[in-house]
């Protein structure tokens, strides 16, 4: 047994996920009654129906501020790395992820806690690396907000340190501009000989560098799938520190029916009739400061924001998911972190139907 044993590493062509389960609202700012009640039982019972109907992995956001307005989407969130050690307890082989903004948290305590987490999962345990860009929550903790190569450049450090700390046997000092520790180590190790799985989100040039790096996974969006192959192909040609290619995965939101038309409606009610459009104006500002948006694109940000935080929308019948998960494999994505308005009541939809004609289009295996 080895981490390449773990779910993260199977056959499937096309591995998926849970995202943003661990936090109100899930990715969706809807005043819909059905609207995700981030509960610990809810989380419980949403991860063991993806633990069972196979699917790779559930990934947390790292949240400490929420959205505002009526919903105020990811207000209340559960802490990630305590939230993956209890759903990896519930579990048996779906792998969890923590997030961590680095700048948030000491390299040593924090190698501490992964490394506990990664033995209750018995090495299913994963980490999503965060450098952070809400300059509110930099606020909240008195971090200073560095400049953006600057903040990649502390996390590699970061990074660098916690991973000696998880490999060496003896003491080490580390003396730097950001760091002064002395005799430091770390007992147990990792539970298998290799580190926990990284992930890293990043779409700017230097957040995608870092990521092919250092991580094993990158946490990409899709901002225009016309694009996407040209994409993944120059993350690919970045060089790695590693000979195994690493894992492209992308965020999204599912809104799934019978038909396309059922599905169409659907998320015209959770966007248009629903939705908390003050909040969606709020988390665009946020998205937009500094920056010319037209009106038009803007009215567009503000829609997607509210169906899925502004991950990539995968609406319309059955058949509809299953063919644009293809599209997405064609184009060189491995996976995808989904949303769902509600992770228990629409999960039967993505297990019954999306899952067996994923399987029957080759992206997956039957479980």
């Amino acid at each position: 047994m080895s981490r390449q044993s773990t779910r993260m590493y199977n056959a499937n062509a096309f591995k998926l996920g849970l995202f943003a389960l661990n936090c109100s609202g899930g990715l969706t700012m809807t005043k819909a009654p059905e609207r995700w009640d981030a509960s610990w039982d809810n989380n419980i019972e949403a991860a063991r129906l993806a633990d069972e109907a196979g699917l790779e992995f559930l990934l947390p956001v790292g949240r400490w501020h929420g959205y505002r307005g009526e919903t105020d989407t990811e207000g209340t969130s559960f802490e990630t790395l305590t939230w993956a050690s209890g759903l990896l307890g519930a579990t048996r082989e779906v792998c969890v992820f923590g997030t961590l903004h680095i700048a948030f948290v000491n390299p040593i305590f924090a190698a501490k806690q992964i490394v506990t987490a990664d033995h209750i999962g018995k090495g299913r345990f994963g980490l999503n690396i965060v450098s952070g860009w809400n300059v509110r929550e930099f606020e909240m903790f008195g971090v200073p907000f560095k400049e953006h190569d600057r903040r990649y450049a502390y996390t590699e450090e970061w990074l660098n340190i916690v991973k000696r700390v998880w490999s060496e046997h003896e003491p080490f000092d580390v003396q730097s501009e950001n760091f002064s520790l002395k005799a430091v180590q770390c007992k147990p190790k990792p539970y298998y000989d290799t580190h926990p799985i990284l992930v890293s989100a990043g779409n700017s040039v230097e957040g995608r560098a870092f990521a092919v790096r250092n991580a094993d996974c990158l946490f990409t969006s899709i901002m225009r799938s016309e694009t996407l192959a040209e994409e993944i192909a120059a993350i690919h040609a970045i060089p790695r520190r590693s000979e195994r290619q690493a894992i492209i995965l992308a965020s999204g939101h599912l809104i799934c029916r019978r038909t396309r038309k059922e599905a169409e409606d659907y998320y015209h009610y959770i966007v248009y009739e629903t939705g908390d459009w003050e909040a969606a104006e709020h988390a665009a500002a946020i998205r937009t400061a500094g920056r010319t948006t037209p009106l038009a694109a803007l009215q567009g940000l503000k829609e997607r924001l509210i169906s899925g935080l502004g991950t990539y929308p995968v609406v319309g019948s059955y058949d509809d998911v299953a063919a644009t998960f293809k599209r997405l494999s064609e184009w060189g994505l491995n996976g995808m972190a989904v949303g769902l308005v509600n992770y228990i009541r629409d999960f039967p939809t993505l297990r019954d139907e999306v899952l067996p004609r994923m399987g029957r289009l080759g992206l997956r295996r039957a479980h």
